[in-house]
């Protein structure tokens, strides 16, 4: 079994550090926008203007059964979906507001459909949900909001009570918690409490004197104990994200790739984690952005995260019609080709243990069991890899993939099926590869231990 111990959670994570690979999905009104799920604020648009989404909101081919199926064939096991972005639109039939896509020419519950999608496929039902609302007559202007450089936003801003949104947020986290069977994960997103955590910057000032509580948001804005209390009541088996300024489950590190295991800031310890990351540089669709992860990208992000023992939930953003446009298919099929072959070196497994050290150009994962160690070769090295470590460790090899036998031996030995001029260690075990890397994209020693 795995040596590796994480710090105690809340929820159950024991299912989720064994799946390893989720699907995120952002879709909303800034979808049809297609320029990035942040153009409400970053353009600064009025309710006004960004109405003509709500009144074109007509994803006619959103297809819930078909994300769900191309998330099966990746390799993905569970899924998070946009109930509601920082925008404030619904995409379930909440009584709480008129501002969701029951309202609009789609005429559907969207999340119902996803639910019901995802989970005949057997995949586990995450739910995001933004704790910013644009929309909302009660959520305060602050430092990223719409509104904040208005001649008149100050005056805007009088009246509001933040105490009012937070019950208008447990009222919908009680409608979704209640009305869509059992949900796995809740993603929320995001605070800001502190000068140093507010991350997001646009063109000139966007603090003014005026802004309660300095334009910043933590958890005594967001009443963050009531809303998880009410959330685990409802739920008692749900895992959460630690974006409401409540450690919970689980530590996101955004749009970047760590190169250890992540570690509780104060106590030291090993935390359950999850990598989030896009096909490119949005999360919402976006029709002119160009820069698209290529495919060994793609699949190293996946092999990096789960080689330091987290998980990786990849996004897709579908377009104003509801599908994946071409470019989020071709990255969609890059997982899944790699992944029919080589899924063995993912799901169930974590960070190899201590002894085993990657040679240079290699990750190492192994199984939770401990019985399997997985050699990733994202740089092939012909003809011949050295692995410390394994000598007298190993009861057979093969290439992943093709399930072919890879011979090996033990440094020391000098038996006869040595070539001259190849490595002798006593303390290696090498492995002899063929002349040509095998046609998969980064392929994978599969090594059973004694």
């Amino acid at each position: 079994m795995s040596s590796y111990q994480t710090k105690k959670t809340p929820g159950d994570t024991s299912w989720f550090t064994l799946d390893r690979f989720g699907m995120f999905i952002h879709f909303g009104l800034y979808s049809v926008a297609a320029r990035h799920e942040w153009i409400k604020t970053k353009e600064m648009i009025s309710e006004e203007k960004y109405d003509k989404y709500f009144d074109h909101f007509d994803p006619d081919l959103f297809d819930a059964r078909e994300l769900a199926r191309q998330a099966k064939a990746a390799g993905m096991k569970y899924a998070v979906f946009t109930a509601k972005h920082h925008e404030g639109f619904c995409l379930f039939d909440s009584k709480y507001t008129d501002y969701k896509s029951t309202n609009t020419p789609c005429g559907r519950d969207l999340v119902r459909e996803y639910v019901d999608a995802f989970r005949a496929e057997g995949l586990r039902i995450g739910i995001y949900y933004s704790l910013l609302d644009w929309h909302h007559p009660h959520y305060t202007i602050d430092r990223s909001h719409p509104r904040r450089k208005d001649a008149d936003a100050e005056e805007q801003d009088r009246g509001r009570d933040i105490r009012v949104y937070a019950q208008y947020m447990r009222d919908q986290l009680t409608e979704l918690m209640s009305n869509y069977g059992q949900i796995d994960i809740l993603w929320m997103d995001f605070s800001y409490p502190s000068e140093s955590s507010f991350t997001p910057s646009y063109n000139g000032q966007n603090f003014f004197p005026w802004m309660q509580n300095r334009g910043l948001k933590g958890k005594e804005q967001w009443e963050s104990e009531k809303l998880i209390e009410t959330v685990r009541s409802l739920q008692p088996n749900i895992i959460i994200n630690n974006r409401a300024d409540i450690e919970q489950d689980l530590f996101t590190p955004e749009q970047i790739q760590p190169t250890e295991w992540p570690r509780h800031p104060k106590t030291g310890e090993l935390v359950v984690w999850e990598s989030c990351q896009t096909f490119s540089g949005s999360w919402g669709y976006f029709r002119d952005e160009m820069t698209w992860k290529d495919p060994e990208t793609l699949i190293n992000l996946l092999i990096n995260t789960v080689a330091l023992g987290g998980n990786l939930i990849m996004n897709v953003g579908p377009t104003g019609r509801g599908c994946l446009d071409a470019r989020a298919e071709n990255a969609m099929k890059v997982y899944a080709d790699w992944m029919r072959l080589n899924a063995r070196a993912i799901h169930g497994c974590t960070m190899a243990e201590p002894e085993f050290k990657a040679p240079n150009g290699t990750a190492l994962t192994q199984s939770a069991d401990g019985k399997r160690l997985y050699i990733h070769l994202k740089e092939y090295p012909f003809p011949v890899l050295t692995m410390p470590g394994l000598v007298d460790k190993v009861e057979y090899a093969q290439f992943l993939h093709d399930g072919s036998e890879l011979k090996y031996y033990a440094g020391g030995t000098r038996n006869r099926d040595i070539l001259d001029g190849e490595p002798d260690d006593a303390n290696c075990l090498y492995f002899n590869l063929p002349p040509m890397k095998p046609d998969t994209l980064i392929p994978v020693i599969e090594v059973f231990l004694k």
